[in-house]
């Protein structure tokens, strides 16, 4: 019997060194199980975070890893104090250039008025560019720019312009219309498709009309002609028109001025981009192909600018630049060959007939000439100027005669 209760009196033994075991076992994996950082993404794509290596390190104690020598060599150098940026000198801007002079215009300066529809409008501004130097001229504009002479029952032309001369009393009538004609028309109880032979008919009597109640006081009329758009049939209805315009308003004594060469090319077609007053390629008309640009506006003027000048005479001559009465006393004190010292007033560049003169300083012989360069000779008609006589180009030139003289007999 004590055989068989000899192992149960160690139980109590092996019971008690079991769980001693069993509970350190529990405690390396406790310990081996204490929560470690995670890593994120980043950290497991390229390597193992700073502040994680510094965790295993405390944990298992690992060797750390010496600085490299360019940081310690870095640590080392003492630190200097952070110097402090002189501010910038802010860019001196440049002076914008002082503006114009306004000229004041003269109390008795004659009145240009202005009448039609939007590229009248622009008309009246582009010529207020080229007169505003000019204190003897004054531009009056008063466009509609929906205006023509179609619709009388929107704006009428034929009863408004009087009424404009009467107020401001002008001295020269600029119109400009059709731009907005090409529509059906009212004649009488019934309505005119555009471009049918009543309608034509009617729209030539009406501006027969408007030229000649425009001529009813001897006042000059410039009626000025549609540019080309950038619509092909419109150009076309343009073209018409033109034609028309010059047709009915040289009958009632008025002058048509075409300005349609200034807004195509050399082909005759629309261009959006030309060459302005001084030879510039610039923008003239808009995006839209209908209105004019600044310069547009400025180049449609210059068409209409000389003929006012012409018309007006003194009152559209520009001021005398500062200077100019000193240079009136001037003498030419060069002497001329074998002549008397000769005083003249100055002459103006722009005069046409060089003050009237038609003959050269000193010579009794007229000037003769056709107004035509030699380049304008060559280019339109084909001419070749002949060479004055002696100069190189003068092949006309008989080849002189070669004179040998014959040896004289010895006595």
């Amino acid at each position: 019997m004590r055989r068989f209760l000899l192992p149960f009196r160690f139980a109590p033994i092996f019971m008690g060194a079991a769980a001693m075991l069993f509970a350190g076992f529990f405690a390396t994996v406790a310990e081996a199980q204490e929560p470690v950082p995670r890593r994120n993404v980043l950290q497991r794509l390229f390597g193992v975070f700073v502040p994680q290596r510094r965790y295993y390190q405390e944990q298992y104690d690992f060797p750390r890893q010496p600085a490299p020598r360019r940081v310690l060599k870095r640590r080392q150098q003492p630190v200097e104090p952070q110097r402090t940026r002189p501010a910038r000198a802010k860019p001196r801007i440049a002076d914008a250039p002082p503006p114009a002079p306004v000229i004041a215009k003269s109390p008795d300066a004659k009145k240009v008025l202005v009448v039609g529809d939007f590229v009248a409008g622009s008309l009246g501004d582009g010529l207020k560019t080229a007169f505003e130097t000019t204190p003897g001229v004054v531009i009056e504009t008063r466009a509609n720019g929906s205006s023509g002479l179609v619709r009388n029952d929107y704006f009428d032309w034929p009863k408004m312009l009087p009424d404009y001369a009467t107020e401001l009393k002008p001295s020269v009538i600029v119109v400009s219309l059709g731009a907005n004609d090409r529509q059906m028309m009212r004649i009488g109880d019934t309505k005119e498709q555009f471009r049918t032979d009543r309608w034509t008919e009617e729209y030539r009597k009406r501006v027969n009309a408007l030229a000649t109640l425009a001529r009813k006081d001897g006042l000059p009329v410039l009626w000025v002609g549609m540019p080309p758009f950038q619509s092909s049939a419109m150009t076309a209805d343009m073209v018409t028109f033109n034609g028309l315009f010059r047709e009915e308003v040289e009958k009632a004594g008025g002058q048509f001025i075409d300005i349609w060469d200034g807004f195509v090319d050399e082909g005759g077609k629309f261009v959006l981009t030309g060459s302005d007053v001084n030879g510039q390629q610039v923008r003239l008309r808009g995006s839209d192909g209908i209105n004019l640009t600044k310069a547009g506006k400025r180049k449609l003027a210059f068409y209409v600018e000389k003929d006012i000048r012409k018309l007006l005479g003194e009152a559209a001559a520009t001021p005398d630049v500062p200077g100019a009465e000193e240079l009136k006393d001037l003498v030419v004190t060069a002497p001329l060959a074998n002549e008397d010292i000769v005083k003249t007033q100055p002459i103006g560049l722009t005069d046409p007939e060089l003050d009237g003169a038609t003959a050269l300083l000193g010579g009794d012989a007229p000037l003769k000439s056709t107004g035509k360069s030699p380049r304008d000779l060559l280019i339109e008609k084909g001419e070749i100027v002949a060479a004055p006589p002696g100069r190189v180009d003068d092949f006309r030139l008989a080849k002189p005669e070669i004179v040998v003289d014959k040896p004289t007999a010895q006595k």
